[in-house]
């Protein structure tokens, strides 16, 4: 069965509340004491229940532990103040300088696109130029380049369309022709002389004429 995601949230229900209690209360000494083992670290945790009871973990002594706490938060208290203060400073100096370059790429962006050239001077003009003709440089490369490549394989396509064309020449050159027999030698010769013209003549025979 699968555990729903419990709801950081007060338990309101005073049984479950202490039941809870008790199980995460053994959980985390028994982390506390993992960790004191695993990593041979100094470790002291103090709980106290709702009802005030203590309860408490130390891999050594809790008091000392207590103790090494307050010297190093004493000594370190100031110096931890001071390098917050240095963080700060230091971020907002990375801030100011992020800004003044967003600012100097927007304007540069501006003149790219021939806008705020009012303002401009001659120095300017001339560098604005020389970024254009060297992005042109860039896309004109790019662009041969990209010509090339489909250059490249509209050959490859073709030496393959002329070798399938070569094969199929060969193909065909193998297949025999079938024999061309005149149809009329196949025709029935009663057929023939049923077709064959006839003349009736009625009346007497002619006589050829003698010389």
């Amino acid at each position: 069965m699968v555990r729903g995601k419990t709801e950081m949230k007060r338990i309101e229900n005073a049984t479950s509340r202490q039941v809870t209690f008790s199980k995460r209360r053994s959980g985390i000494l028994k982390k506390a004491f993992e960790l004191s083992v695993l990593c041979d670290a100094e470790v002291a945790l103090i709980v106290f229940s709702p009802k005030g009871r203590l309860y408490e973990f130390s891999s050594s002594s809790t008091n000392k532990t207590i103790e090494r706490y307050q010297k190093n938060d004493r000594y370190l208290g100031p110096n931890r103040k001071i390098a917050e203060i240095q963080t700060t400073e230091h971020l907002k100096e990375e801030v100011a300088t992020m800004t003044r370059k967003l600012e100097l790429l927007e304007d540069s962006k501006r003149k790219l696109l021939g806008q705020g050239l009012d303002s401009s001077s001659f120095d300017e003009l001339q560098q604005v130029e020389e970024q254009l003709e060297r992005s042109l440089s860039c896309i004109r490369a790019r662009k041969n380049l990209l010509l090339r490549e489909q250059i490249a394989h509209l050959k490859e396509e073709e030496k393959i369309l002329m070798k399938q064309n070569a094969d199929l020449r060969k193909r065909i050159e193998v297949v025999p022709l079938p024999l061309k027999i005149d149809s009329r030698e196949e025709e029935d010769p009663q057929r023939q002389t049923m077709e064959l013209e006839t003349e009736l003549f009625i009346g007497l025979p002619q006589r050829q004429s003698s010389h």
